[in-house]
């Protein structure tokens, strides 16, 4: 399916807004930009709703977040108004290989869904 360039850039930059540590530290931006659908199967395997997601991110420091970088991203649309990004993350020599659903509310874009695999060092 085929979008716009545009739209694409806003699915990337709001997956970049929500790895900056000062929006996972902030309950008002974490209910903006999470859909109150939001679901997560994180690197171990566990599944989270979004109140637990926010409660994790509000009890923990975030600042390695601030060294994340995004490589590898890929947007599909999937329906009217719902996006696929994939993409890679790395933070010093962690890495993993994400995949997360984000639909559009008005033009407000929200993730639905994440899911997070790690990857091998060196890979």
């Amino acid at each position: 399916m085929t979008m716009t360039t545009d739209i694409a850039g806003q699915i990337i930059a709001a997956e970049r807004t929500l790895l900056d540590p000062a929006v996972r530290q902030d309950p008002e931006a974490l209910e903006r930009w999470l859909d109150p659908d939001f679901t997560e199967i994180g690197q171990s395997g566990t599944y989270w709703t979004r109140d637990a997601v926010i409660a994790d991110l509000l009890s923990t420091d975030q600042s390695v977040y601030e060294a994340a970088e995004l490589s590898e991203t890929l947007v599909t649309r999937l329906a009217e108004g719902v996006y696929l990004l994939t993409y890679v993350v790395q933070i010093g020599e962690w890495r993993s290989r994400r995949s997360s659903i984000w639909r559009f509310d008005g033009d407000q874009p929200r993730m639905v869904f994440n899911q997070g695999t790690s990857l091998p060092a060196g890979s």
